[in-house]
């Protein structure tokens, strides 16, 4: 059972802030703000999970390294050799464009090696980690769990405040997502699957559900966990912590009985 938060990441490289139209203040709004405390439970639990340190404003590590805006970089990028998916088209790629409420980030474009620099020293060696820890834990265990964990917007009064991504079936067995679902309902939250938020490319790459390796995404309304500003996080979290790795050990139970089930066969 691994655990990755990509989007929760504080530091931002003076390049960054050197470029950007905005004050540090307004890039804020694209992390998953203080998403990596609502791991340290099932850390202590002698979980493992990978956490991201970068912010999301200099590379974005759910998104492929070629979902590229082409109008960002410089010198310009052949267009057929990148992804134009809704994620770029919104201003949402690997390198974030603008914020939601429409604000561009840069003054100007990324030099086509700094924007491979990112790639090198960010994006590969998260996947690269991802990648090594869910091997060994399929070739010890016989399956791995990928659980990655996000926080959302609250929606409106009556939607959602638990959304579970397993890319529509494609990521990860329905018993695993349909676990996650009880949990969270059984403490009282309102719940959802794949709708707004079916799982990006993360689950993509990493989930292979015929071969023992599944992967879900978790988001988390903020205001679960933090105070009515959205930025500073509650006293005791609101007990997100604890569904998280109440979460964790639900699906580690359940893969390695699973598992145990088929070697006895």
């Amino acid at each position: 059972m691994i655990l990755s938060v990509p989007h929760a990441g504080r530091d931002y490289p003076k390049e960054l802030m050197a470029a950007s139209r905005l004050p540090h203040e307004r890039l804020e709004q694209l992390e998953d703000r203080h998403a990596d405390m609502l791991v340290g439970h099932a850390i202590d639990c002698g979980f493992t999970a990978i956490v991201a340190r970068r912010a999301r404003a200099w590379i974005d590590l759910n998104r492929h390294e070629r979902e590229v805006d082409p109008d960002m970089i410089m010198p310009a990028m052949r267009r057929e050799t990148l992804i134009r998916s809704a994620k770029v088209t919104g201003g949402l790629g690997l390198l974030p464009r603008r914020l939601r409420d429409g604000g561009d980030i840069l003054r100007g474009r990324v030099a086509h090696g700094d924007l491979e620099r990112r790639i090198e020293a960010d994006h590969r060696p998260y996947h690269a980690r991802i990648s090594d820890l869910l091997a060994h834990a399929r070739d010890r265990f016989g399956v791995a769990i990928l659980l990655d964990v996000h926080s959302m917007p609250p929606l409106n009064p009556d939607a959602a405040q638990i959304v579970l991504g397993d890319r529509f079936g494609q990521s990860a067995a329905a018993r695993y997502t349909a676990l996650l679902d009880q949990i969270a309902r059984d403490a009282g939250y309102r719940t959802a699957s794949n709708v707004p938020y079916a799982g990006g490319h993360i689950l993509a790459a990493h989930a292979r559900p015929a071969r023992g390796v599944h992967a879900l995404q978790l988001e988390i309304d903020r205001s679960l966990y933090l105070a009515e500003d959205l930025r500073t996080p509650r006293t005791g979290l609101g007990a997100i912590d604890s569904l998280v790795s109440a979460m964790a050990q639900a699906l580690s139970a359940e893969a390695l009985g699973t598992a145990q089930a088929i070697a006895a066969e």
